[in-house]
């Protein structure tokens, strides 16, 4: 055996197998093993999933959940809520001819100090004019706004991942034309402007 065959295999039998759950919000749900030398080196990488992953539901598939551990109790890594997309194919399938697609990009800060970026898109059942996607868009950023505000992170997380603020986002636009689908497409968690449990704090008292 060579002396690097080896210290591959010292190296792989030096390391101790994690298990990754999703935060509270998301059921706790186990995500699977990750290996590592340390506990601490574990903290800040980031785990991509899905949300049939979370919800057993082989429709959701569509939809990928990144999370981030930010704790390791043991041999579980907890983590914190770090962004969704819609894959690729999914989005692809939702465009079509002689349609309009409506987006909409905000930056957001959640009730107990979160600061995420939201991409939101509305797909119409035939072209519409530039006067009406101006109106979905504004009806796109005053809703999501409004449940940043009201809604802490994992509330918001919840709300927007299991189509809570897109079907809110539908229901009042459909007013202005004929929609097809209203989905928020993406998130992404930039910054966490305070800590969750001053800023809970500070709200409740506010």
């Amino acid at each position: 055996m060579s002396s690097k065959t080896k210290k591959v295999r010292d190296k792989w039998r030096s390391k101790s197998w994690y298990m990754i759950t999703a935060p509270p919000y998301f059921g706790n749900v186990e995500l699977g093993g990750v290996p590592a030398e340390e506990a601490e080196k574990l903290i800040g990488r980031t785990i991509d999933s899905t949300l049939y992953d979370v919800t057993g539901d082989f429709s959701h598939q569509y939809l990928k959940l990144y999370f981030q551990i930010n704790e390791v109790d043991g041999k579980t890594a907890h983590t914190i809520f770090k962004g969704h997309e819609y894959s690729r194919d999914y989005l692809r399938s939702l465009v079509r001819r002689r349609t309009t697609k409506v987006d909409g990009l905000f930056n957001v800060n959640t009730k107990d100090g979160y600061n995420l970026r939201v991409a939101v898109s509305a797909f119409t059942l035939s072209r519409v004019k530039t006067s009406q996607e101006k109106v979905i868009r504004t009806i796109m950023k005053r809703i999501i706004k409004e449940k940043a505000t009201a809604l802490t992170m994992d509330q918001f997380a919840q709300e927007m991942v299991l189509g809570k603020i897109a079907s809110d986002i539908y229901n009042e636009a459909k007013k202005i034309a004929p929609l097809r689908h209203v989905g928020v497409r993406g998130s992404k968690l930039v910054l966490q402007l305070a800590q969750p449990k001053l800023a809970a704090e500070q709200a409740s008292s506010a």
